[in-house]
């Protein structure tokens, strides 16, 4: 299962990026579904194919290999299909969310960090 979860959050940072850049929502999905699909489809057809042979094995302790192998199959499934349809739709909606309770902003300036702790420093010897 960790596969399926680095690979819905490599989605939705490229989602982000894209939409840093400056697309709309919708098109940074698209975008970025079409530019994780194969990676995302790799990973999980890879772990989906190094399971068979246990599903499929035979001898002693076989019914606690398959059934091992089963669980992990399906759970890959499973997640990919949540990843692939459900995060897209679960990142519109809380997008939207956001966008209409406080809108993204963002700093030109990357030093705004730096320069809000010196405003501390300076606000604190000042109270001293």
């Amino acid at each position: 299962m960790s596969n399926v979860i680095n690979n819905g959050i490599l989605f939705v940072d490229s989602a982000n990026m894209l939409r840093e850049e400056g697309m709309s929502t919708e098109d940074a999905l698209v975008a970025s579904g079409s530019i994780r699909l194969r990676p995302i489809l790799m990973t999980v057809l890879t772990c989906v194919f190094g399971m068979i042979p246990l599903v499929l094995s035979h001898g002693v302790g076989a019914n606690g290999n398959s059934t091992l192998g089963a669980g992990v199959i399906g759970g890959m499934i499973v997640g990919t299909l949540a990843l692939l349809f459900l995060v897209p739709t679960l990142f519109i909606v809380f997008q939207t969310l956001q966008e209409k309770v406080k809108p993204l902003e963002f700093d030109p300036d990357p030093q705004w960090a730096v320069r809000a702790e010196l405003e501390e420093c300076k606000n604190e010897k000042e109270e001293e």
